[in-house]
């Protein structure tokens, strides 16, 4: 069993926190809003911006922590960390959102949109722990 650092689970989430910020701003963020419902009055309002940001960090540290515990444990190379991290976007997340998403009546348009989020943002943790690796 391999050891596990904290510096690669620091920066794998700090990667997905930034494919987060170009997603939910530069890329997506106006057809997001609009298929999610969110005005720009109820984005004012609310929890104050840093502490979702805050929190949403720290859920990202739990999926990095996950993932590197799961990288040590069986010793993957590379190619198993791309592939055990877009699969895990790929084929647990986003089935997991989607489920969600079909009781609450959401459109198929902001499952998409938050499904890549997973995905992309899992394959820059990926990206991450195969330079560390």
């Amino acid at each position: 069993m391999g050891q596990i650092s904290i510096l690669p689970i620091v920066l794998a989430a700090l990667a997905f926190f930034v494919v987060g910020a170009l997603w939910y701003g530069v890329l997506f963020g106006k057809v997001w809003q609009r298929a999610a419902g969110l005005s720009e009055e109820t984005l004012r309002g609310g929890k104050p911006m840093w502490l979702i940001f805050l929190l949403a960090f720290l859920f990202e540290m739990l999926i990095a922590l996950v993932l590197a515990h799961q990288f040590a444990m069986t010793g993957a190379s590379d190619r198993a960390i791309w592939m055990i991290s877009i699969g895990f976007g790929a084929f647990v997340m986003s089935p997991a959102i989607g489920i969600n998403y079909l009781f609450q009546r959401k459109p198929g348009l902001l499952f998409l949109i938050d499904a890549g989020h997973f995905v992309v943002g899992m394959a820059a943790m990926g990206a991450v722990f195969v330079a560390f690796n």
